[in-house]
């Protein structure tokens, strides 16, 4: 029997249990059963507890911190190869060491390159992944990469705002051909804050490229770490004149005193997905979930069809 006409598996990392149930309920199927021996040292064995022989499996997985959960992602991998699945897609919702993607001082490693070989070593034949720090990371891999994009999520939230005199803000030059991409889509201005750091995390100087005086802003980004950054930014763009700062980022690290800073912040809300599971919910924070998504293109590759419809930029 052809590959295509069993039916696939999803199975999930513990780190992302929750995101993988809503995935394979949009899906259609159960959630495949894994079990995760832990042993008194730390380390741990993840085990399938059902065949995947022949089968298309989808391991679902984001590699936030800390390190085990890539290792567990890797191990799934690894005893999915070992148990004979035809094909192994790994579905990473938030790509973890992406930021280190370039040697940007002497004498350090390219960890994205090496996490991108460490998952296709492991038995990875497809990558499934959204919104990754730099679109180029894709080149670290050999196998196909799906790169899905959180404004297939966020451009229909913010068009349901209808909010009058829109601009759309890039918090750092990095991320202005994104709030280019997203202002295009929407006919609207596009205002990029030029920010100095002293180390990483800490911003020395802010300063605001645009106008945003008598504007509603929406900050654009592909991640929130500490939260320094937005709400440095919401703070300035209100001393600007600005209405209303919401921000949309697509992964909610929210390390440190995130929370924090953006509740004492002048953002009137924050809009994320479910790719890294909130540590506390918060007054000012949206979850937008990315399951539909994932599902849909899941079921498209399953049955080898186009997912280009998908991206609406």
């Amino acid at each position: 029997m052809e590959d295509h006409h069993l039916e696939p598996k999803i199975f999930a990392c513990s780190q992302s249990e929750v995101l993988a149930k809503e995935i394979a309920k949009y899906y259609g199927v159960k959630l495949g059963n894994v079990v995760v021996s832990r042993f008194s040292d730390g380390e741990f064995q993840p085990a399938f507890v059902e065949s995947v022989r022949g089968r298309r499996i989808f391991i679902i997985g984001s590699t936030f911190p800390n390190s085990d959960n890539l290792m567990e992602l890797l191990l799934m991998l690894d005893a999915a190869k070992r148990a004979s699945a035809r094909h192994i897609t790994a579905v990473i919702p938030y790509f973890g060491w992406a930021r280190q993607d370039r040697k940007d001082q002497p004498r350090v490693a390219i960890g994205a390159k090496l996490v991108a070989n460490l998952i296709q070593t492991a038995g990875a034949t497809r990558i499934m992944t959204m919104d990754l720090h730099a679109d180029q990371i894709q080149g670290f891999f050999e196998k196909p990469v799906d790169h899905l994009f959180a404004s297939t999520l966020f451009l229909p939230y913010i068009k349901k705002l209808n909010l009058p005199n829109l601009t759309i803000a890039s918090p750092d030059m990095g991320g202005s051909k994104r709030a280019y991409a997203y202002s295009k889509h929407l006919e609207s201005d596009v205002v990029i804050c030029y920010k100095q750091r002293l180390k990483a995390n800490v911003i020395s100087t802010m300063e605001l490229i645009g106008e945003v005086k008598d504007r509603h802003v929406i900050i654009v980004d592909d991640m929130i770490d500490t939260g320094g950054t937005l709400a440095k930014a919401a703070d300035l763009m209100m001393e600007k004149g600005a209405i209303s700062v919401r921000a949309m980022c697509t992964h909610p690290i929210l390390s440190g005193k995130a929370y924090e800073r953006i509740e004492n912040s002048k953002l009137l809300e924050l809009i994320v997905s479910d790719t890294i599971p909130l540590k506390r919910e918060s007054s000012k924070i949206k979850v937008v979930s990315c399951a539909p998504l994932f599902a849909d293109v899941m079921h498209k590759v399953q049955d080898n069809k186009s997912i280009s419809g998908q991206f609406l930029m």
